[in-house]
């Protein structure tokens, strides 16, 4: 667990130094990392969707109102993603539909979050 939680430290600050430059941004990929935590075994392991991860999910979607605010958090998840080893592809992409949100782009790391709207 002490693993996990450096891990999650080290790409919540890569995160923040790579999206530094996006100053306009609201979203933090501190706050896309500590919103999403609960969802990490959920990711990695299926099952259900625990409470604690929908909140999360939620939370980011009504914080993330900007178009600048969705394309850092998409980032933030693209990064995490690649740097959080386990997670099940499928899991992603769904996980916001199956939290009764709507975002507009799929969670994988081969979104162009440039591309966001």
């Amino acid at each position: 667990m002490a693993g996990m939680l450096m891990k999650m430290a080290c790409v919540m600050v890569a995160c923040m130094v790579v999206f530094a430059p996006h100053a306009e941004a609201a979203v933090s990929c501190g706050q896309v990392a500590s919103s999403l935590f609960p969802c990490l075994a959920y990711l990695r392991n299926g099952g259900a969707v625990p409470v604690n991860c929908c909140a999360g999910v939620k939370g980011l979607n009504s914080a993330a109102k900007s178009t600048a605010d969705k394309k850092t958090a998409c980032g933030c998840l693209k990064n995490a993603y690649n740097a959080l080893p386990g997670i099940q592809a499928p899991l992603a992409s769904s996980l916001p539909s199956k939290c009764g949100v709507a975002i507009p782009y799929k969670i994988s790391p081969n979104t162009d979050c440039n591309k966001i709207q």
